[in-house]
């Protein structure tokens, strides 16, 4: 495993993180919770992800379930805050009511004394930028957040904290989170840029593609039983997929992942992590031999014959909008 630092921040997550996003909320994902972190730990893997908002905050209980058998100083851990949590007008949001409330909620259902990241899991349109920043700083001085960070934040919103951040001396911002893939490169635009230059890292999730970049889904044949896909309550953006065009443009990404003697999951993640910015990737796992396999991106170099390659392939997707 290799580690990087996340942004200008002396913070260093693996390469290769895991989420727990639709993964270790239910009673039989929860079973396979703890085999799945035991094989990251064991690969070398040091950063777990999850939020609130995932089942309700049953995936931060199944998650600190098993971390808990761990020294606390081995791992980062982060979480999140914005989605609704409950009925009323302050479960939601980035107001400081409910950053304060659910921050303490977080801590108390991970069984842990801090989280090492925080991250605003949506812009808040409704909060001012410096309540919710202002927030935020005191939460690191008082010792229950080490540090900031957003999720799916735009160029404009990032440069904004930014700037609040410096003129009112609070702690940076040290990452975004953002989905990154082959098909979903908005970032490589204005988000990445700007964040190299004011030292917030990518920490990026979906890099493949919701599994679509694993090649299990094949044009014009049914989608595994055992899959995602095959479940008809999917979400809208791995519906985004599911269009022949798509589909036959990952064949040839199979094909170019086999002649150089690698599953196609792990191209999709070493394209990931040939960009300067990204701090680490994170990948969603219900079976440790994915975890497995996953993490032997590491280290991967291509060669700039084979990106050019890549880039050309991937051009034959014409207007690719993600349904969110």
């Amino acid at each position: 495993m290799k580690y990087r630092r996340v942004g200008s921040s002396g913070l260093k997550v693996s390469e290769i993180g895991l989420g727990s996003w639709l993964t270790y909320g239910t009673a039989t994902e929860k079973e396979a919770a703890e085999a799945c972190i035991r094989t990251a730990f064991d690969n070398g893997i040091n950063f777990f992800d999850t939020s609130n908002a995932y089942g309700r905050g049953e995936g931060e209980k199944a998650l600190g379930a098993v971390l808990k058998h761990y020294e606390r100083s081995a791992y980062v851990l982060s979480t999140k805050v914005y989605f609704p949590m409950d009925k009323g007008p302050n479960d939601r949001g980035l107001s400081r009511k409910h950053i304060m409330e659910q921050c303490n909620a977080s801590l108390k259902r991970l069984g842990v004394d801090y989280i090492d990241i925080y991250f605003c899991h949506r812009y808040d349109n409704e909060t001012p930028l410096e309540e919710t920043l202002r927030t935020l700083d005191d939460l690191v001085r008082q010792g229950k957040i080490l540090y900031a960070a957003v999720s799916e934040w735009s160029p404009v919103q990032i440069a904004d904290a930014v700037d609040i951040s410096r003129r009112l001396k609070l702690n940076p911002l040290i990452s975004n989170q953002p989905i990154y893939n082959m098909f979903e490169r908005y970032i490589e635009q204005e988000v990445m840029p700007l964040s190299i230059r004011e030292g917030v890292g990518q920490i990026v999730f979906s890099p493949l593609a919701q599994g679509i970049l694993t090649g299990k889904y094949k044009p014009g044949q049914p989608r595994p039983a055992d899959s995602r896909g095959a479940n008809e309550s999917i979400n809208g953006v791995i519906k985004s997929y599911f269009r022949d065009e798509v589909l036959q443009v990952v064949q040839q990404l199979e094909n170019v992942a086999k002649e150089l003697g690698l599953s196609l999951s792990q191209l999709a993640l070493a394209w990931v992590l040939r960009q300067q910015g990204v701090s680490s990737a994170l990948i969603g796992a219900t079976k440790p031999a994915q975890i497995e396999e996953n993490v032997k991106a590491v280290g991967v170099e291509l060669s700039s014959d084979t990106l050019e390659h890549i880039d050309n392939i991937l051009s034959q997707v014409k207007d690719f909008a993600p349904m969110r």
